[in-house]
């Protein structure tokens, strides 16, 4: 039986590698796998999804999805998935229940504030499997929240939507996230303890 999945994790813990092997695998089996994206998510460039680690991949958008033959294809892959609006969730959940094609979903849980991404929200009401991509934070707890940081500053206040990177943010424990400690973050000039524990941990 066919599902819509769900795996989230904070920023860095390797989401969009994870989504690209997906496809991949299902390549490698001779089945075809759609990655798909929301159109506002043009960091990699158009009509590409990549990974910190090198990986990249072809991919359509959500806005696309009713042009293309989901009949034609054994899964779909959504990477950002935080992005989606409550009616593309319920698009993928057709997929899912209407036309039997699984749904694999990754992307973050919550913002720099701590709120859900609409997303996110419905995803989490809906899916049904919900996993977490883990990280660490720079103490070495596992990391959980995101972080946006501004001139070497953890900030709690802005747009929910500010596109970025490593420079931008980083993925702490909670306590360190309440207390805004960004520890050894490449903003402080200074390598991270937490390198070592994520190179270890792929």
């Amino acid at each position: 039986m066919a599902k819509l999945y769900f795996r989230y994790g904070a920023m860095g813990s390797s989401k969009t590698a994870n989504a690209i092997m997906v496809v991949y695998n299902y390549h490698e089996r001779g089945q075809k796998a759609l990655m798909l994206k929301p159109a506002i998510e043009k960091r990699d460039g158009v009509a590409t999804v990549a990974s910190r680690s090198g990986l990249t991949a072809d991919c359509a958008y959500m806005e696309d999805i009713d042009s293309v033959d989901i009949s034609g294809y054994d899964c779909l892959v959504v990477d950002e998935a935080q992005f989606l609006t409550k009616a593309q969730v319920e698009r993928l959940v057709r997929i899912v229940d209407e036309m039997g094609v699984p749904v694999v979903c990754y992307g973050l849980r919550a913002d720099f504030r701590g709120n859900l991404f609409e997303g996110s929200m419905w995803l989490l009401a809906w899916a049904d499997s919900i996993e977490e991509v883990k990280t660490v934070c720079w103490c070495g707890r596992k990391a959980t929240m995101n972080a946006r940081i501004e001139n070497g500053r953890v900030v709690k206040e802005g747009a929910q939507i500010v596109l970025g990177g490593n420079e931008s943010y980083a993925a702490l424990c909670r306590k360190h996230w309440a207390e805004g400690k960004l520890g050894d973050h490449p903003e402080d000039g200074e390598p991270r303890r937490a390198r070592k524990a994520e190179e270890e941990k792929r």
